[in-house]
């Protein structure tokens, strides 16, 4: 069994300005930045040959690249049931369009639509009943936070496994945006 996801890679030079604003809260768990990514759709546990349909249908997907801000940090949950600290991601029209993509795909090869409603955003810790003061101290020290648009080429399908070290993630197919696959 694959645990699958598909999401939009961060380039190097935004992952390492995302990572200086780890730090800060004691007891969070901070995602590598290298791990860094704004997920379209997770999909959960699925056979190999699940999986190799998936990997056809969404190679059928075309769509134009995207430039897509990145601004604010938050949480999911709030106070002491926060668990997710993030960076929101832009709504562009073109962003949800993509999204639609994947999920139609998806749908053809009798994945069941998402139920939740999809927040896109870049994971930077996980949290285990933070310290209210010290999450709300580094919340404020990094407002606002605004990126200059980043530009996304690709999106990739990945399969993911959980390591003490937190998760690892792997490649297993990579889709252009645009016409060529020169932008790579």
């Amino acid at each position: 069994m694959l645990r699958l996801f598909v999401a939009l890679p961060l380039p190097p030079e935004v992952r390492m300005r995302l990572s200086l604003l780890s730090g800060g809260i004691p007891g969070a768990r901070w995602m590598p930045p290298e791990s860094y990514h704004i997920t379209l759709r997770f999909i959960g546990e699925v056979d190999g040959g699940t999986a190799q349909d998936i990997a056809t249908a969404l190679a059928r997907i075309s769509a134009d690249p995207l430039d897509l801000g990145l601004s604010g940090l938050e949480t999911f949950g709030q106070g002491e049931a926060a668990r997710v600290l993030w960076v929101g991601v832009e709504r562009h029209p073109a962003l949800l369009d993509l999204r639609d993509r994947v999920e139609a795909a998806l749908r053809l090869v009798g994945i069941a639509p998402d139920p939740q409603k999809y927040i896109p955003h870049v994971t930077l810790a996980r949290l285990k009943k933070p310290p209210v003061g010290a999450l709300m101290r580094q919340i404020a020290a990094q407002s606002p936070l605004r990126l200059p648009p980043v530009a996304f080429r690709r999106f990739i399908l990945y399969s993911s496994w959980s390591q003490a070290e937190g998760p690892f993630y792997r490649e297993e197919a990579v889709y252009p945006l645009g016409e060529t696959e020169d932008d790579f």
